[in-house]
């Protein structure tokens, strides 16, 4: 098979969704040699040097801005990718919007259905197309991936794609240098946040619940945030170069995948209180790394800890609190969900989500050609 895999998402800071995107494409071209092509397109972000080489992948590389050419694909349904790439058996969409062929296979990838429930929520391009067309575009694919059993359950409820065109392919943890071989939950180590500072990842409930666990508790360790800002992040750096939490709330920016180790290494707990997460990787990171996770009870969170963290509702600040107090005081609770994490990780691997995306290129294939 020859196989295009659109790899925009991953050209500049990898996200969850970048980094998700990097490794299924490492994984395959490992599992399968010589399949995988990755198309990417900007005018001024280009792939790393070493990226071919390092993935063992062939690499396409245009120059038409991202912005120009999602709105002739989603919207005018052109061009053609044979135009921009040449032909392909099968071209895989790293979003829930099909890329324009004319006999290739489509597949589309769909993490989550927050842009349906939240659209104001989003930016302005997924706010203007994701709404509107992913529904159609789904049921149109010839297969779609999604990264957990929830996802693939949303996917078929609310978008109407018939459960045997959807594929599971979960992301797997990294490999650490020295992170994992037993419980971590650094003593004195900070409270970690780690992700995309927007709206949904409900930073704004994160602080309140930070302030409240300070003002019980004046020894908590700082709290780290560490992703990019967009827009919506405004009011939340500015309130936390303000007292109360002046001093004790720390933000990193984005952190490179290649540096998150040290991250880990100095966490007591990672907390994730998203509104909505199509998978949440730092969790599944930290739980390899031997971090507890303390996260919302939303999305795919509860079905990717399995049990191994604490869940708390995304709007019960006291819980929350709660929660990362237990977690900072109680050394045995702290090693019990430590172990639990290390365990519950392994149950993720690479191999298994490329036989899944294998299975899932078969499946576009052969329905395509039928």
């Amino acid at each position: 098979m020859r196989i295009l895999v659109d790899y925009r998402p991953a050209l500049r800071e990898r996200t969850g969704v970048g980094e998700y995107l990097h490794e299924l494409a490492r994984a395959y071209a490992a599992a399968f040699p010589g399949e995988i092509t990755l198309f990417t397109s900007s005018w001024k972000d280009r792939p790393a040097p070493g990226l071919a080489a390092d993935l063992r992948v062939q690499v396409i590389d245009r120059r038409v801005p991202v912005t120009v050419l999602n709105r002739l694909w989603h919207r005018a349904g052109w061009p053609p990718v044979e135009m921009l790439a040449g032909a392909f058996d099968i071209v895989h969409a790293a979003h829930p919007l099909l890329i324009p062929a004319r006999r290739a296979a489509q597949v589309v990838t769909i993490h989550d259905l927050f842009f349906l429930s939240e659209p104001d929520r989003m930016r302005a391009e997924i706010r203007r197309d994701y709404p509107a067309l992913a529904g159609v575009h789904a049921r149109r694919a010839d297969a779609v991936v999604t990264s957990t059993e929830y996802g693939r359950r949303i996917i078929g409820e609310r978008l109407g794609v018939a459960a045997e065109r959807i594929f599971v392919c979960p992301p797997a943890a990294p490999v650490w240098q020295t992170l994992g071989r037993g419980p971590g939950a650094t003593p004195g180590g900070c409270v970690l946040f780690i992700g995309t500072l927007e709206r949904r990842k409900n930073l704004g409930a994160l602080l309140d619940a930070y302030e409240r666990l300070r003002s019980r508790l004046p020894t908590a360790p700082p709290l780290v945030l560490a992703g990019r800002a967009t827009a919506d992040a405004t009011g939340w750096l500015r309130r936390i170069e303000q007292p109360p939490l002046a001093g004790h709330v720390r933000y990193r920016g984005y952190v490179p995948a290649a540096e998150r180790e040290d991250l880990y290494a100095a966490a007591r707990v990672l907390v994730l209180p998203s509104l909505e997460e199509g998978f949440g990787l730092p969790a599944l990171e930290a739980m390899s790394a031997g971090v507890p996770v303390v996260a919302s009870n939303r999305g795919s969170l509860p079905e990717v800890l399995g049990g191994a963290g604490t869940l708390v509702e995304p709007d019960d600040i006291e819980g929350l609190a709660d929660a990362l107090e237990r977690v900072i005081s109680d050394d045995a609770a702290a090693a019990s969900m430590s172990s639990a994490g290390l365990d519950r990780a392994r149950a993720f691997r690479w191999d298994a989500s490329a036989a899944a995306l294998r299975g899932a290129y078969l499946a576009a294939l052969s329905r395509r050609t039928a």
